[in-house]
């Protein structure tokens, strides 16, 4: 009954905190210069987001192996030249595949990745890849910090050492942009979710990047009432093998009264923000080939 009671109220106080804002979403794009842009890429399972802001382009992972060309292709629609920085949340296939492809066809200033290895072909390729970019990897922990002119980009994880779990080194990146904030959390488990709530950073994000596709290994009921976001954006292919996302965390984001953005049923999904209000669109024609 205790737990019971705990839930009932962290709920309620995570609907409380979104009744008293300021309703400011809007489905309408924008296309002023001097908007910070989030596009989340549909690359079926797995995860591609690109940040632009009105100095830096920065790209976090990649999508699998045969996906990269999907993500050069949406990057060239979008009229990139350069990236400012590359980040790999984390040596899984379903992130990291598609970024040779990436690294090979377009000039990368930065690449920043926790410090852990794997042993697989897909993760000696990533490093080939930025072998022959001529560009160092750049450690990632919490505290590290993307240099912005426009914007805050600090990494709040890995924290310390991960396990031999490789989801719990994800890099986990909260963006700043005046009044407005997004949190992306990789594919980041409950034990990363409750160091980062133990060490009290600031957690609350107007949009969630949802941790691991939506599987239940993440987003505790805990950590969303301290994330306390309008909207949940969540990665995934449509029928994946593995159900996600999962019902359960659906159930939990509907309760908790947060809207829920699917690239498995919007494909690309994009969001604009002048630091005040924000936008966001679905670009359904932006899917894999």
């Amino acid at each position: 009954m205790k737990w019971a009671g705990f839930i009932v109220l962290a709920l309620a106080l995570v609907m409380i905190f979104l009744a008293t804002r300021e309703e400011q979403v809007d489905r309408k794009p924008a296309d002023d210069e001097e908007l910070t842009y989030v596009y989340a890429f549909d690359v079926g399972q797995g995860d591609s987001t690109l940040i632009k802001t009105p100095d830096e382009t920065i790209l976090i992972d990649a999508g699998n192996n045969g996906k990269g060309d999907d993500v050069v292709r949406y990057l060239k629609e979008l009229e990139i030249e350069e990236l400012t920085a590359l980040v790999a949340t984390h040596p899984d296939a379903d992130h990291i595949g598609g970024l040779d492809d990436v690294l090979s066809a377009f000039e990368v200033k930065s690449v920043y990745a926790p410090r852990v290895s794997h042993t697989t072909e897909t993760f000696r390729d990533f490093l080939l890849a930025v072998k022959k970019e001529g560009v160092t990897i750049k450690p990632v922990r919490d505290g590290t910090v993307i240099p912005s002119e426009s914007a805050e980009l600090r990494f709040l994880a890995p924290i310390g050492e991960g396990t031999s779990d490789l989801n719990s080194w994800s890099a986990v990146l909260r963006l700043e942009t005046g009044e407005r904030s997004f949190l992306f959390m990789g594919d980041a488990p409950f034990r990363t979710e409750s160091l980062l709530i133990d060490r009290g950073v600031e957690l609350q994000a107007d949009v969630l990047k949802v941790g691991h596709h939506g599987a239940d290994t993440s987003t505790s009921l805990e950590f969303l009432a301290s994330v306390a976001p309008e909207r949940a954006l969540i990665s995934a292919g449509e029928g994946n093998a593995y159900d996600h996302p999962r019902a359960s965390v659906l159930r939990l984001l509907k309760q908790a009264g947060v809207e829920i953005d699917r690239t498995d049923r919007s494909g690309t999904i994009r969001y604009a923000t002048n630091g005040e209000t924000l936008e966001w669109t679905a670009i359904p024609e932006m899917r894999p080939e």
